[in-house]
């Protein structure tokens, strides 16, 4: 039996890692994704938004979600962020976060519990210390190169890739 994951994406600015991350989340069976802040999403019942814009955005997120944007259990949430995740707590979940930072484990130590919500941040400030300190694990992935991060999809796609395969 699979563990259950959902994923917060939180003022994830690219229109283009939305939509690659509705295919990552796809492929993977993750349950339910969560769109926070100013994430871009596709256009959902009642959307208040113009049709310009959500037909403009519709159409970025299916060029690299290819359409896995219809088939996966996604929500847009207007409110605030630490309700949304304490509602999560309060369900059994635990809320890691996808974050370098002086209290992360890495990945490769780290062991999920059955129910888990992976928050991921800003691609380029990433995940707020507020929501940090909300967070019940930060975790991260070890870099060997000279850069500092990986692209936020990327990381996401391998993060839940381990979550899901790797640590039963």
């Amino acid at each position: 039996m699979y563990r259950q994951i959902a994923v917060v994406a939180h003022n994830i600015r690219s229109i283009h890692n939305v939509g690659s991350l509705m295919r990552t989340i796809d492929g993977l069976g993750i349950q339910k994704l969560y769109l926070t802040g100013y994430t871009p999403y596709p256009q959902k019942k009642d959307d208040q938004r113009l049709p310009h814009e959500y037909i403009k955005i519709n159409k970025q997120i299916n060029k690299t979600a290819l359409g896995a944007e219809l088939n996966i259990n996604w929500s847009h949430y207007d409110g605030a962020i630490d309700v949304l995740l304490e509602n999560l707590k309060e369900k059994g979940y635990q809320v890691c976060a996808l974050e370098q930072s002086k209290e992360s484990i890495k990945l490769t130590d780290y062991v999920p519990p059955e129910k888990i919500v992976l928050i991921l941040g800003s691609e380029i400030k990433g995940i707020d210390p507020a929501i940090l300190d909300i967070s019940d694990v930060v975790v991260e992935i070890p870099m060997l190169g000279l850069k500092e991060s990986y692209n936020v999809t990327l990381a996401a796609a391998m993060t839940l890739y381990s979550l899901r395969f790797c640590h039963d």
